[in-house]
């Protein structure tokens, strides 16, 4: 994947067989999200929900940063306007949560540093990938914002509360070598080739899985994380699975001894 920087925009999805790429693309201003990116955003989720045959999501930046958060001028704008306040106020929180919500598997490839709330919109994927070089910071307390409670509980079920408190509390920067140890990096690479390789090779793993299982399944963790367990629901996807098609195909192959095909 090519990170040459190009004309602004707002995110550009690219399809690649199983595997959807959405690139947050204003390399310029690192990537810094604005409200018409959200909306951008959106509309690519339910895109991607409504296509079966997108099996995996890879979100990305264009050129050194992943992203600088979201525009702190239209953050001010709001603070100013209890109507704007009470609607747009929330469509970050929004776009992080759905990301957080779609049925595929999600990686993110941290092509360099992660700042502000796009440290959040990171942690709401599944893994995350990045180069040693990358870095992170949320800057809430410096700014006198507090952040919005969904974001914390994402980064206190995912991090700790003691790693939540350093991140939040302090408005400190971290490095890689950090970020891994505190789990917000599933690995590090130390090259933008090593980096397309390793997200391509996680790519294909989770596009070759059970579809069904793995929706059901990241949705049972994500409520086991937030502490909202829908049990009979989860009980229920359980029971089906063992009567649908992919368990058919997963035994057949296992007993094949060839990789299944779901």
């Amino acid at each position: 994947m090519s990170d040459a920087a190009e004309t602004a925009s707002t995110p550009v999805l690219e399809l690649d067989g199983a595997r959807a790429t959405i690139r947050l693309n204003r390399p310029k201003h690192l990537n810094r999200l604005q409200p018409d990116d959200l909306e951008a955003l959106l509309k690519l989720f339910d895109r991607i929900e409504a296509d079966p045959a997108i099996r995996v999501l890879v979100l990305t930046g264009t050129g050194r940063a992943f992203s600088a958060g979201y525009d702190l001028n239209s953050v001010a704008e709001r603070a100013t306007s209890t109507i704007e306040q009470n609607s747009a106020g929330s469509a970050f929180e929004v776009v992080v949560n759905q990301l957080e919500d779609l049925g595929v598997p999600t990686i993110c490839r941290l092509n360099g540093g992660v700042y502000g709330g796009s440290t959040d919109l990171a942690l709401a994927c599944d893994f995350r990938i990045g180069l040693d070089s990358c870095e992170m910071f949320m800057p809430a307390a410096r700014l006198g914002l507090h952040y919005y409670k969904s974001g914390i509980a994402r980064y206190v079920s995912r991090l700790g509360v003691n790693n939540a408190k350093k991140l939040f509390l302090t408005a400190q920067k971290i490095n890689a070598a950090e970020m891994l140890r505190i789990g917000y990096l599933t690995a590090t690479v130390f090259s933008l080739e090593d980096l397309d390789e390793e997200v391509e090779k996680l790519a294909a793993i989770l596009a070759g899985n059970a579809p069904a299982a793995i929706r059901g399944m990241k949705r049972t963790i994500n409520e086991f994380a937030r502490g909202q367990l829908d049990e009979e629901a989860a009980d229920r996807r359980a029971r089906e699975s063992m009567r649908g098609a992919e368990i058919k195909e997963g035994i057949k192959a296992f007993a094949e001894k060839r990789p299944p095909r779901f």
